[in-house]
């Protein structure tokens, strides 16, 4: 191509109509070609089953379905276990699938052709919310048909087998999970219940009887403490009393006792007397009180001795005033003595009732304790309950759901659209690839005339050299041609004419056979 050189229009037509054998020819060849190959190539044929998915016939307000999922996971699932290699194995040697594969080949490069002509095919397509198809490519298209049916059966049972497995699964991991449950609910239980047994007593629950009872408690040391200050004020008057009587009874015995202090009775009386009044001054562990109970108990011995010794004779030497006074004596010890182990009882009862009320005391105040930890236990156990009776429910509503699956009421898949023997090749796009052909032909002549214009670097007109040189043109030599040369250059442009125009007509020939055919 010269440089600066431009094409107008009619340069490029001028260009075509000089090399039109250049651009026909190419196209020509290339389409014939790709005709040919196209009719060569093996029909593929292609069959379908359009799968409908049946929702479930319970409403899912009495029963909730195990299966969750959308239809498109579960076909992504369910497609890579029927797509394995053990079951593809087995469809291609039930019928006979690709022989001259199987001969010259491995088992796993004729698997993942078949895989290929199952997801060329369409398989596993969405076409609604509630439908999707199963198809499959080959050469025969019975036996297309066949293994589409195949196809459409191993999903439609794989379904049914994963809902019923899901089923059956959930409702086995929720028995177990219930078992477990309970157990764990039991021995929270028998926990709280150890615990209310240990510390019963101290529970929250118990506090207002713990404060009743010790109120009442209190009521009754309060009662005791005002019953032995009584008793106390009427032992100081007793006292008094047999203090006066015994001074009475001691004067006149005195006066008709021999000389030497009285009989060991007497003097036992006396110390009695005294050991009283001590006590009512002192405390028991005094050195007084030990020395009179020393005194007492050797004065005892010794009356026990006198009274043996003594000749049995009646007193009749005692008068009625002097055996009056020492009665009113008798009773008036009885008296004190009995009042002595009334408060004694009663200190002991006080002294119970105040133990009785510091346990109760302890009660109270490890109440709060207790409460806390109440609250643990219990809360663990409301925890454990709410997840029991929720595990329970769920499990009857697996329980339903798997009954569901067996008697196959559920969502299952149903064929809609079976499939069927194809009357026509799937592929190849016989006229697609001719079509594609005609026009890689017809580029490739386009793309020759280029080449050739551009190592083109002849002068053709006066006026390219002009533009091109930038020098005037004095004299243009026509082509000066013999007759001879004229007729040798027709011929040889005639027999290039019939050839080239032959050969392009045989192969639209060629195009249009293979087209209708």
């Amino acid at each position: 191509m010269l440089p600066g050189k431009t094409y107008t229009p009619e340069d490029v037509l001028q260009i075509l109509r000089s090399r039109v054998w250049l651009l026909l020819i190419p196209f020509a060849l290339v389409s014939a070609a790709t005709a040919v190959v196209a009719r060569q190539l093996p029909d593929q044929y292609r069959s379908e089953t359009l799968i409908y998915v049946v929702p479930q016939q319970v409403p899912t307000d009495y029963v909730r379905a195990t299966q969750t999922t959308r239809i498109q996971d579960r076909l992504q699932s369910i497609s890579q276990q029927i797509l394995s290699r053990t079951r593809l194995e087995r469809i291609i040697q039930d019928f006979n699938l690709y022989p001259e594969e199987r001969r010259d080949g491995i088992m796993e490069d004729v698997v993942e052709q078949m895989r290929r002509d199952i997801f060329s095919a369409g398989t596993g397509q969405v076409t609604s919310a509630d439908s999707f198809r199963v198809a499959y490519v080959g050469s025969n298209p019975r036996t297309v048909k066949d293994v589409t049916e195949r196809l459409a059966s191993l999903f439609i049972d794989e379904s049914n087998r994963d809902r019923q497995n899901i089923a059956e699964g959930t409702n086995e991991f929720l028995e177990t999970s219930v078992a477990d449950t309970h157990r764990r609910l039991l021995e929270s239980e028998k926990r709280l219940e150890d615990y209310k047994r240990r510390f019963a007593g101290e529970l929250p629950s118990q506090t207002p009887g713990n404060l009743q009872i010790v109120q009442n408690m209190e009521m009754q040391i309060q009662a005791l403490v005002q019953s032995q200050n009584h008793d106390r004020e009427r032992r100081l008057d007793l006292q008094r009393q047999l203090d006066e009587a015994e001074r009475v009874d001691d004067g006149n015995a005195l006066s008709d006792a021999p000389a030497g202090g009285g009989t060991a009775a007497q003097q036992l009386q006396t110390a009695r007397s005294q050991l009283a009044g001590l006590q009512l001054r002192l405390t028991a562990d005094h050195p007084d009180i030990r020395r009179a109970q020393r005194v007492i108990q050797e004065l005892e011995a010794k009356a026990e001795r006198e009274a043996l010794q003594a000749p049995v004779t009646p007193a009749l030497d005692r008068s009625p005033a002097t055996a009056g006074r020492r009665s009113r004596v008798a009773a008036l010890r009885a008296d004190l003595e009995q009042l002595n182990r009334q408060l004694a009882e009663k200190e002991k009862a006080e002294s119970r009732l105040r133990g009785l009320v510091g346990g109760y005391q302890r009660r109270i105040e490890a109440s709060p304790i207790r409460e806390s930890e109440m609250t643990e236990l219990n809360r663990d156990y409301a925890l454990l309950q709410g997840m029991y009776n929720s595990l329970v429910s769920k499990r009857e509503e697996a329980k339903l759901a798997t009954n569901l699956e067996r008697r196959q009421i559920g969502e299952q898949f149903k064929l809609l659209d079976p499939a069927r023997i194809a009357e026509r090749p799937f592929s190849p796009n016989r006229e697609r690839i001719t079509l594609m052909g005609m026009a890689g032909g017809l580029a490739l002549g386009i793309a020759l005339i280029f080449l050739l214009e551009y190592r083109d670097r002849s002068f053709r007109t006066d006026e390219e050299i002009a533009r091109v040189l930038a020098l005037p043109v004095l004299a243009v030599v026509p082509l000066m041609q013999s007759e001879d040369e004229r007729k040798r250059l027709f011929r040889r442009r005639l027999i290039f004419g019939c050839g080239a125009g032959c050969t392009v007509a045989l192969c639209f020939a060629a195009v249009a056979y293979t087209l209708v055919r």
